[in-house]
């Protein structure tokens, strides 16, 4: 188990993705913070599954579009396990709307939830990293829409390319520190945030047809390409996005 003794924090870590990367980072001996804003619930049950594999772990309710509550959740961490070593910026929201009928206040939240909760996570985490003397690791799940662009959806596809110049600038102004930044770029995942994709017949041929493994990729399937960034070897990885998409972004043209 190479995070043996290493404390992560996992934002929107009770669901989805983020719950992945909680039990697989867990599986591996980390002690774990989950972040959550909603439904506490499934945070008790995800505790009890990682106190099952021996590892520690502590809910935290902490919303990480507001410093304030970034700072109280790494203060959490500290005073629970003594130090911090890993941050998983997980959290993300969309909207599913257009440059013509994105609403001021839907911009703002999917800025916030996706870019601004990053960008100051990683800035906190990083304080407290350089303040250990002992190095880190911060990843960032963005999107293969850091590139690749996605009409309908553009608050989110501004925010996970933020995100790709974030890890990026990160990565180059934190490595005299030995904070290694680096970014998972998933593609379609079975998710709550595709719910409405899955339970649609017709939507999930037309995805399946379009991704080269023929599927959508599994919440653990991200998680262990997060947990291995996040173990020694990794070690010589930073400042560069890691994309995890069945293929995705390089499909045939006739597909």
């Amino acid at each position: 188990m190479d995070l043996k003794g290493k404390v992560a924090i996992v934002t929107g870590g009770n669901t989805g993705i983020g719950a992945g990367i909680v039990l697989e980072l867990a599986k591996r001996g980390a002690n774990i913070v989950i972040d959550y804003v909603v439904n506490p619930q499934a945070t008790e049950e995800l505790e009890k599954k990682v106190k099952a594999l021996g590892d520690q772990v502590i809910g935290v309710d902490a919303d990480v579009s507001k410093v304030s509550d970034w700072q109280a959740l790494v203060d959490a961490a500290v005073k629970q396990f003594g130090h911090l070593d890993i941050l998983v910026n997980n959290a993300g929201i969309e909207t599913r709307t257009s440059i013509l009928d994105t609403t001021e206040a839907q911009y703002e939240r999917v800025l916030a939830i996706n870019l601004k909760s990053a960008f100051f996570g990683t800035q906190i985490a990083a304080k407290q990293m350089i303040k250990q003397g002992k190095g880190g690791r911060i990843i960032n799940i963005t999107s293969v829409h850091e590139d690749w662009p996605m009409p309908n959806n553009i608050p989110y596809c501004l925010s996970k390319g933020g995100m790709r110049m974030l890890t990026r600038t990160s990565a180059l102004e934190l490595a005299k520190y030995d904070i290694l930044v680096t970014g998972i770029g998933p593609g379609a995942v079975a998710t709550p945030i595709n719910r409405a994709t899955m339970e649609n017949a017709t939507l999930m041929k037309e995805l399946d047809t379009t991704i080269p493994l023929g599927r959508m990729a599994q919440p653990e399937e991200i998680a262990r390409v997060v947990a291995f960034i996040a173990g020694e070897g990794a070690s010589y990885m930073t400042a560069s996005t890691v994309f995890v998409d069945g293929g995705l972004m390089h499909q045939s043209p006739g597909l």
